[in-house]
């Protein structure tokens, strides 16, 4: 806090008030189901239809939206009919069904045919629902997914390169590929988002490749949440068959600055439940190709987050082209000039982590400020770190299929930060960037637990030694199995490696509450010393008008050794609560302030009571602890019970708000 012996001066520290809601609920959230089994090739029997092959469930806008986009053997009009899937009558969908119109148009020449994609939107929480493509005397099967809650945690899984086709062998691949799927989704069913780390295929205009790749089941019951890689960027293929919301077709985007060339590109960004992801062709990196280069991506970013950042808790950042990895593509040129031309960027932007793919190991960055280490004392393998301003987490995933490996190599002496791939000084095996390397030849993913004030990211294996491994089965690597198969191979489903990420709050703390339904529901509160995160739990309806949510401030600590002995005080208002559109008046939260240590004459400010009774409550600003003149030197630790009373007409949602602490001093 300021201090002066000549004019006051203020100091305003950002304090955001944090309330992420979890609405309260008794039903079992399932990731999804088939009505009928089905693969990437279904076609309709009806001898005047169109052929429907390689449908697949994209990721939506939102998670009130998902697209489902599908190839046409015929250039008709064709739309997706849902329904509840409660409301199907002995597995027929009801007249009333909801029909989406299908848009597209012609596939290019080696594929053949059409490609067609609708949006469903409107889409209710917590709810099963079946779908179908075509037109009538024409259906596909019918598939079924289900939304979970709109609001609070929840889990998504990263795959890294199927890369189909890259051992030489299609159907090991494939078997590889949906083998990870299935055992991914069985130890996680109620995962919400399956995000890509590019390559899907190994030849952009392979269509038996896309096949392929298209042809798990799972495809068709959760999101896939595409990425383009090195090699998928090379036609149209990718973009027929993986329609992405809110997508950027610029020229600038697209690696020859064509965008109506044979080759896919364009960057977008969604937000599911309070994460941003934004997702990047990284095929576009430098000016000379014909595109905009890394400066278009970092444009893009920017813009996005400022318009739509405060949005969200989390900013989730996807390419496919690893810039901290450990394998065969870690000293490439364009890897290096990425990581310089992101990094500081990022920092800036406030971004949690960094999903990428593209070098088929495994990777876990220290955590990135700038292009260097954020903090120099973080240990390899630590299971806690803690973001503090600027901190980035890069994580590089593995081949989810088995298609191809990449052996881990040795750092050089190029140096410790910026382009650098030197060895780090607390263990010379390993890049300078990276805190977990790992290679044992075997199929994995990437878990993400997404908490109130956490992320929790974790690498599992989906595979063993053992078949499905196409490039163990085929002698692609001598080798398998962990200390470069010194050791034997580990189960399906153990961990490879786990982190905690706690993000950085700003100098203040965060006051969190859950906002329920209507019904009252349980209650409690955490403060999170280390970061400043103040809990106050979910809110319990009081008498039917409003809800009622109660805290602790953590402790302000205030220390005052001049000699002029002058008083000072330290007061604070808050804003309006915020969750995207959703608001409600910050007027509604109270306080009772308290001298929590002695020392430095502090005196406790007086109670303000919630404006939901009256008044304005913190929304004007109010004395938390205040000395007179003359007062000794000293130290004192100042806090608060917290008092929020809110109308019970609020909407459920996970609402945040920004308390800014002042510091007068004369």
């Amino acid at each position: 806090m300021s201090s002066s012996t000549t004019a006051p001066r203020e100091r305003h520290d950002r304090l955001p008030v944090r309330l992420a809601a979890l609405a309260v609920g008794t039903a079992v959230a399932l990731g999804g189901f088939a009505v009928a089994p089905a693969t990437a090739a279904d076609t309709v029997t009806t001898a005047d239809a169109a052929t429907l092959s390689g449908i697949v469930l994209g990721v939506g806008a939102d998670e009130s939206q998902r697209i489902v986009t599908w190839y046409s053997s015929a250039d008709t009009a064709q739309v997706v009919q849902l329904v509840p899937t409660a409301s199907l009558v002995d597995g027929a969908f009801p007249a009333d069904a909801v029909t989406y119109a299908a848009t597209g148009g012609a596939n290019i020449a080696t594929s053949g045919g059409y490609n067609r994609h609708a949006v469903l939107t409107g889409l209710q929480e917590d709810t099963a629902y079946s779908y179908r493509v075509g037109a009538e005397g024409g259906w596909s099967q019918a598939y079924s997914f289900r939304t979970q809650s709109f609001e609070g945690d929840y889990d998504f899984l990263f795959f890294g390169d199927p890369q189909i086709g890259a051992s030489g062998d299609v159907a090991k691949d494939q078997a590889g590929w949906k083998d990870t799927l299935d055992v991914a989704l069985a130890a996680n069913p109620d995962s919400e988002l399956l995000v890509s780390g590019g390559d899907q295929v190994e030849t952009a205009n392979t269509e038996a490749q896309w096949t392929a790749f298209l042809a798990p089941d799972k495809l068709r019951q959760y999101p896939w949440a595409a990425t383009i890689g090195n090699h998928d960027v090379g036609g149209k293929a990718y973009e027929q068959h993986l329609y992405t919301p809110n997508t950027d077709r610029s020229a600038a985007l697209y690696s020859n600055g064509n965008p109506t060339s044979n080759t896919s590109g364009g960057d977008y960004w969604y937000i599911y439940k309070d994460v941003l992801f934004i997702d990047l062709n990284s095929n576009s990196y430098a000016t000379s190709q014909g595109g905009g280069g890394d400066d278009a991506h970092v444009a893009y970013v920017t813009d996005v987050v400022n318009a739509h950042g405060a949005d969200a808790k989390y900013t989730v950042l996807v390419y496919h082209h690893a810039i901290y990895s450990a394998a065969s593509h870690a000293k490439d040129s364009d890897n290096k000039a990425r990581r310089v031309d992101f990094t500081t960027a990022f920092s800036d932007l406030g971004v949690d982590l960094v999903l990428q793919g593209h070098d088929h190991v495994y990777t876990r960055s220290y955590l990135i400020k700038n292009g260097a280490k954020a903090d120099a004392d973080e240990q390899p393998g630590a299971a806690d770190v803690y973001a503090g301003p600027g901190g980035v987490l890069y994580v590089t995933a593995d081949t989810a299929s088995g298609s191809k490996y990449y052996d881990i190599t040795a750092p050089d002496s190029s140096g410790t930060s910026g382009a650098g791939n030197g060895a780090d000084p607390l263990d010379a095996s390993r890049y300078w960037y990276n805190s977990v390397q790992n290679q044992e030849h075997v199929r994995t993913y990437v878990k993400v637990q997404v908490r109130n004030d956490q992320l929790v990211v974790e690498n599992i294996r989906s595979g063993t030694c053992a078949a499905p491994n196409a490039a163990v089965e085929l002698s692609k690597v001598s080798w398998c199995g962990p200390d470069s198969g010194a050791s034997a191979a580990q189960p399906v489903g153990s961990v490879v490696d786990s982190v905690t990420v706690h993000p950085y709050h700003g100098d203040g703390q965060e006051i969190q509450v859950a906002v329920p339904e209507a019904a009252p529901g349980e209650f409690g509160w955490t403060i999170d010393g280390h970061n400043g995160l103040v809990d106050l739990g979910t809110a319990v309806e009081k008498d039917g008008t409003y809800f009622e949510a109660a805290g602790q401030l953590n402790a302000i600590t205030v220390s005052d050794t001049r000699r002029s002995q002058a008083p000072w005080s330290i007061s604070a208002s808050v804003g309006d609560f915020r969750d995207a559109s959703k608001t409600f008046p910050g007027s509604y939260l109270g306080w009772t302030p308290a001298v929590v240590q002695a020392g430095a004459g502090a005196r406790a400010g007086g109670s303000i009571g919630s404006g939901f009774d009256g008044g304005t409550g913190l929304s004007v600003s109010s004395t938390l602890g205040y000395a007179d003149q003359g007062h000794e030197s000293g130290t004192a630790q100042l806090g608060a019970g917290l008092d929020l009373k809110i109308p019970s007409a609020v909407e459920t949602g996970s609402y945040r708000a920004t308390l800014t602490i002042t510091a007068l001093s004369s």
